[in-house]
């Protein structure tokens, strides 16, 4: 049965690779949201050799462009979306090594937890709205929402990482979001879910110093939470499990925060 997707985030890492994997599927409609189409090189390359794809040009965080990239999917599909995958996030990489009490500028500190919020919560908030109308109509009804697994309050506590708040702090908001959603829309059949895809290791250039020191600092901390934690995975290792979540999960589960895995097991 074919289906329509639409991917958020979708120029590189986890979003470019939901878009190739999908895209392997000559029935499915697979509809790439970027920021910047220009700078998207790799996924211009992978829409050039298969026509199931379209790129449209959008920011999670402009309401109305949003709006105008579902009205854009609507002509295509005839009013209709089987999937939605928000997946477009915001980290600052130079600060993930920060606890609170490191910005000794209130400035600095609100600058980080305003985008962290406004890409990964108001972001998430935006897509969902503009498409909501388009879910309604489709068959499959899904609307996945990837989180993270730093934002259980029980990893955070036994890994003892205190780092990082900003990213931590607004995927756990946008956790909450998903089960308001989930409550309004359950008896419309529409499933909601923040879909954790574990440890996943995206970086295309090579890391600064301080970048490698907080992804060891990460790894160490995540390892005193499974002792045996054998590193990230790749896009690929990552998104191939996902998708069997998404393709399993039912309305039962709607709300629900859980990994890649399909259950709490966030590694």
């Amino acid at each position: 049965m074919s289906k329509s997707y639409v991917i958020t985030g979708a120029s590189r890492g986890i979003g470019l690779e939901f878009v190739r994997q999908l895209s392997t599927v000559a029935t499915n409609q697979v509809f790439a949201i970027v920021r910047n189409k220009s700078t998207s090189t790799k996924l211009i390359e992978l829409a050039s050799n298969n026509k199931n794809i379209k790129i449209l040009e959008a920011d999670v965080t402009d309401y109305t462009q949003m709006k105008a990239a579902a009205s854009e999917v609507s002509k295509d599909t005839g009013g209709t979306l089987d999937v939605l995958i928000n997946n477009a996030a915001y980290i600052d990489p130079n600060h993930m090594g920060w606890a609170l009490t490191d910005y000794e500028h209130g400035d600095i500190l609100q600058k980080d937890l305003l985008d962290a919020f406004s890409v990964n919560v108001i972001g998430v908030i935006y897509s969902i709205n503009a498409f909501i109308n388009l879910v309604k109509a489709g068959q499959t009804k899904k609307v996945i929402t990837i989180s993270s697994g730093i934002a259980d309050p029980d990893v955070q506590w036994a890994s003892g990482f205190y780092q990082g708040a900003p990213y931590a702090i607004s995927k756990a908001a946008v956790n909450l979001a998903v089960t308001k959603y989930a409550i309004q829309f359950k008896d419309e059949g529409i499933i909601f879910l923040a879909l954790s895809p574990g440890y996943v290791d995206t970086a295309e250039e090579p890391l600064t110093p301080q970048a490698i020191a907080d992804k060891e600092g990460q790894i160490a901390a995540l390892r005193k939470v499974v002792p045996d934690f054998k590193g990230p995975l790749t896009p690929e290792e990552s998104v191939s499990a996902q998708l069997q979540v998404i393709d399993g999960i039912t309305l039962e589960a709607t709300g629900g925060f859980i990994s890649h895995h399909g259950d709490k097991n966030w590694l």
